[in-house]
């Protein structure tokens, strides 16, 4: 049992493997349960979402809980109540959770000290996404036997602003697994390697003798500068398409935490095909959501 779900970073072995336990025991069992019945789950975006929101939003109703869907356009916050006022209010209304997406690295974090409830992370600027991670190891414990050991994960793209690639990295790491990032220099910093990872700004060479890729969005709307010569040379590079697909040894999985530019970042051709887990990650996000849920003290 955990108290929050704040950062890769604060979790032991143990942890992750225990709510990967409880989800694997949640998608063979199939059925709703009644574990979170009579308590109330508030998500707080305050960034837009549509798979993490959603999943959570599933997750919550299908362990029972009452889901509390805040909408800041409708809020008080436009009017300038603080995000901890905020979730002080709604705790003081007999809440059990808050599940948090914050442009701002750390708030949910600042939350959690503050309040009597648990809080999940679920986005904080460029530092953590959790539930993402431990989704993505799920998805590849699946695929590999409940192993990830001695695997090899390339993360490709706009590694600078990824909160996803953070918290992939510290979870691979945690659970055996080595990982390298690819993308332009400005994109991938050489930073990067004082955290385990190997980095590299070749995706021809970076792709060789890897058992899984995933790609990740250019986000655009946390470049302060322009960090590509264009969208056109950034696909030429460092897009995934069927000509490197080809150079893939057999069975390596491609993967995508979404949303997807298709045409950009991966082809279409290559997210429709045969190794694509994208929809396999949407899917588990469920009932990791769920463990993680469950999990909470």
């Amino acid at each position: 049992m955990i108290p929050h779900l704040l950062s890769i970073r604060e979790l032991s072995q143990g942890d992750v493997l225990d709510i990967l336990g409880r989800a694997c025991r949640l998608k063979r069992e199939g059925a709703p349960c009644t574990a979170l019945a009579g308590k109330v789950v508030v998500k707080l975006f305050y960034e837009p979402s549509t798979r993490t929101s959603c999943s959570f939003e599933v997750a919550a109703a299908g362990l029972g809980a009452h889901v509390l869907n805040w909408n800041i356009a409708n809020s008080s916050s436009i009017k300038g109540e603080s995000l901890l006022d905020t979730a002080r209010n709604l705790a003081a209304m007999g809440v059990f959770a808050f599940v948090i997406r914050h442009p701002n690295a750390g708030a949910p974090a600042r939350v959690a000290k503050h309040i009597g409830c648990a809080v999940v992370n679920a986005g904080d600027g460029r530092h953590e996404h959790p539930s993402q991670a431990l989704l993505d190891a799920f998805t590849l414990m699946e695929k590999w036997g409940g192993e990830l050991r001695g695997r090899r994960v390339l993360i490709v793209g706009d590694i600078l602003h990824s909160r996803v690639a953070r918290s992939n990295l510290y979870c691979l790491q945690l659970l055996g697994a080595k990982v390298r990032f690819c993308g332009p220099p400005t994109l991938a910093p050489k930073a990067f390697e004082a955290l385990g990872a190997e980095v590299c700004f070749d995706l021809d060479e970076a792709l060789k003798d890897v058992d899984a890729v995933m790609m990740l969005r250019l986000q655009k709307e946390r470049q302060q500068e322009a960090l590509i010569p264009s969208a056109q040379e950034y696909q030429r590079r460092w897009g995934l398409d069927l000509r490197r697909m080809s150079k893939l040894k057999e069975g390596t999985f491609v993967m995508h935490p979404g949303p997807v530019n298709r045409g950009l970042e991966i082809a279409s051709e290559v997210m429709d095909g045969p190794y694509n887990l994208i929809l396999e990650q949407v899917a588990n996000g469920v009932v990791v959501r769920q463990a993680i849920l469950e999990s909470l003290q």
